[in-house]
């Protein structure tokens, strides 16, 4: 039977749930989803975003976005990514409020009314910490703490958890955040950008039942290299100049050390070392040249680019 059209009502609560071959968990899913939205006793949507699955999934949600109004199907032709997935998800939102979750069944919808109650406390992003996390101890529990410490550390966000996609957002708040790469783990810095409220509640955290973890501890250099990227986004967003230009002058310092001990060193006797550490000396002045001609250049950028990742990804994205 069809439902009601919430679609032409306003809706509070969306729902994002990004999936990548999760064929045999998103019926579960959708269904304890709706049993928590109906808790909630207010008009509520439900947004699958299949991210270039190989198996059945697309074919699923096809199946219950046909008998139920209340449901949206973004479908990626190509797998682009979990970041690529939400954000695709909170632009398709209509709901004043949103929550993302993963469709693997590992994160509880029961805590969704919890999540929601505490942004209506005033916060702004709210934070799931699964602190009875149910998997493997080496390779996803401690690279995950670990990862943790460093963000709250480099961004000064320190929540327990930055990796859990139960979350709970203002949609003005998280429409207002440019996501890509793989900068889903990092919103809740990203949002300071915007002077977000943060908060973090304990929530379930269950085993998986079917198929198997999409990640594994060869994301940990991506997930460095991300936290280099949000530190100068969320650091030096609107001054890059400054970033590249703390850098530069400490090369120029070393430079120009290296360059007195090659003058106090030279003479004759010791031609062959005064030559290297002269060249040593000029290099590291031309690197130091180009990080101050690299932050000039992220200045005219942030000044006049108008280039977004998202519209590389939106010609492989069929909307249901």
């Amino acid at each position: 039977m069809m439902l009601s059209d919430t679609k032409t009502n306003r809706i509070v609560v969306s729902v994002v749930v990004p999936v990548y071959d999760e064929e045999e968990s998103v019926v579960p899913v959708y269904h304890s989803v709706c049993r928590a939205c109906e808790a909630l006793g207010e008009p509520y949507e439900v947004i699958f975003v299949n991210d270039g699955s190989r198996d059945k999934t697309y074919e699923v949600l096809k199946g219950i976005y046909g008998h139920d109004a209340r449901v949206k199907v973004l479908n990626f032709g190509r797998n682009s990514g979990q970041t690529a997935a939400m954000a695709a998800g909170f632009e398709y939102a209509h709901g004043e409020l949103v929550v993302s979750m993963d469709g693997d069944l590992q994160n509880d919808p029961v805590d969704i009314p919890r999540l929601i109650s505490k942004l209506r406390e005033g916060f702004d992003v709210v934070c799931g910490w699964r602190k009875s996390r149910q998997d493997k101890f080496w390779t996803r529990r401690l690279p995950s703490a670990m990862a943790n410490w460093i963000i709250g550390r480099v961004t000064g966000v320190r929540i327990h958890d930055n990796g859990c996609s139960l979350k709970a957002y203002r949609a003005s708040v998280i429409k207002s955040i440019a996501l890509y790469g793989e900068m889903h783990r990092f919103i809740p810095a990203m949002t300071t950008l915007t002077g977000a409220r943060i908060a973090e509640i304990v929530v379930n955290h269950h085993p998986r039942r079917f198929g198997k973890s999409k990640y594994g501890i060869g994301r940990v250099w991506r997930v460095v290299l991300d936290i280099i990227t949000v530190k100068l986004i969320t650091g030096f967003a609107s001054r890059p100049a400054l970033w590249f230009g703390l850098a530069s002058f400490s090369v120029f310092g070393f430079s120009l050390s290296v360059l007195l001990v090659a003058l106090a060193m030279y003479s004759e006797q010791l031609l062959s070392e005064w030559l290297v550490t002269s060249t040593v000396a000029a290099l590291m002045f031309l690197l130091g040249v180009h990080l101050l001609s690299m932050g000039m250049i992220g200045e005219l950028c942030v000044r006049t680019g108008d280039y977004r990742p998202e519209q590389v990804l939106r010609p492989t994205l069929t909307v249901l």
